[in-house]
């Protein structure tokens, strides 16, 4: 069914704002899947939160004006379907590849993060790129090992007893106040990654 003046410009306009804010963006040929695969594929897109859209290449090309996906338009034929990753990069192309796997009919033809258009072969790259949860469950761990180290350094000084003409008391007391300024600074880039991420 065609669509009217206004229903081509709200189109534009949705599509416009998700891609304004994703990270990365699929575009794959949908020809010969069925009407349930396709209902398989918003199913997952819909869990995984990827926004998952066919439209008019026409539309697509006015929607993408001024984002980061504005260098996927001259590549753009054909009948296809749009994926957006709107919380981790990876996701649109977790989706898609998992998918593509078990229906040979989906060919993946764009793939574009943070305004670069990549072969369509870089999609299995994308794919395997950390969750949002995992990057933070890594930064935590790479973050918190120089606290730990400080923490053993600073029960070792503990230990050495409070010798004053050794000077492990000192000693103690300056790896205390680096644990501490050390915590402080860990918590403190947490705050900020959390408030930059969400």
């Amino acid at each position: 069914m065609a669509l009217n003046l206004d229903q081509k410009k709200a189109v534009v306009a949705e599509v416009a704002e998700v891609a304004a804010n994703a990270h990365s963006a699929i575009a794959a040929e949908y020809i010969g899947l069925t009407v349930g695969d396709m209902t398989a594929l918003r199913v997952k897109a819909r869990e995984e939160n990827v926004y998952l859209r066919v439209v008019k290449n026409t539309l697509a090309r006015r929607a993408f004006e001024g984002t980061d996906f504005e260098c996927m338009s001259d590549a753009m034929v054909g009948p296809l379907v749009l994926a957006f990753s709107q919380e981790d990069p990876g996701a649109a192309a977790r989706v898609i590849s998992d998918f593509a796997k078990e229906n040979d009919k989906l060919v993946v033809k764009l793939v574009s993060i943070s305004g670069q258009l990549l072969d369509a072969g870089e999609i299995k790259r994308l794919a395997s790129m950390p969750t949002r949860d995992q990057a933070i469950s890594m930064l935590m761990s790479v973050m918190n090992a120089p606290v730990e180290k400080l923490a053993r350094i600073e029960r070792s000084a503990g230990q050495a007893g409070s010798c004053d003409s050794c000077g492990s008391r000192s000693k103690r007391r300056g790896v205390i106040f680096l644990n501490r300024r050390l915590r402080v600074t860990f918590f403190t880039t947490i705050k900020t990654f959390f408030r930059v991420a969400a």
